[in-house]
């Protein structure tokens, strides 16, 4: 059957009405307003803080702690010899990674690791190499540039 004006629905439960609590015996939903009797769900004001477990000692607080975070880590996006194998051009630089949808962002500092084969020559610019990835890159006549590090003459 055809869709037009003379046929068209609201989709379902889109005209349900919001719970209105506390109107009477006969909503089902009077005296008490759904909260029970008595007890600390039934206070006005009453919200748990994240995690309680009615008293007992909550799981966040029970494990141990482990570990610390390092705020001046580096992070590398990662990217393998096998995935740059696949472009066939002749020269990656900085800015093409994120074009070519390698790595998420401009700004993204690139490493390039060894896994997989080059079978032609390309010149790849990152801002770090694995030794493996040098190895196989110059094994197939191509060149590493390491951004930021001074050209070789």
């Amino acid at each position: 059957m055809a869709k037009n004006l003379s046929n068209l629905r609201a989709p379902k439960n889109a005209n349900t009405g919001r719970k209105r609590v506390g109107r009477g015996m006969g909503s089902g939903m009077g005296k008490t307003s759904t909260r029970g009797h008595k007890g600390q769900g039934s206070r006005s004001g009453f919200s748990l803080m994240r995690g309680f477990e009615g008293g007992q000692m909550p799981l966040h607080r029970r494990l141990p702690k482990r570990g610390f975070t390092n705020i001046f880590r580096t992070e590398y996006t990662v990217v393998n010899l096998d995935r740059l194998a696949e472009l066939s051009v002749k020269e990656i630089a900085l800015e093409d990674y994120a074009k070519l949808g390698l790595v998420s962002s401009k700004k993204a500092l690139v490493k390039v690791l060894g896994s997989g084969e080059l079978k032609s020559a390309i010149t790849v610019h990152a801002h770090k190499f694995s030794k493996s990835a040098v190895e196989k890159i110059e094994k197939a006549g191509g060149k590493a540039v390491v951004a930021g590090a001074p050209a070789a003459a």
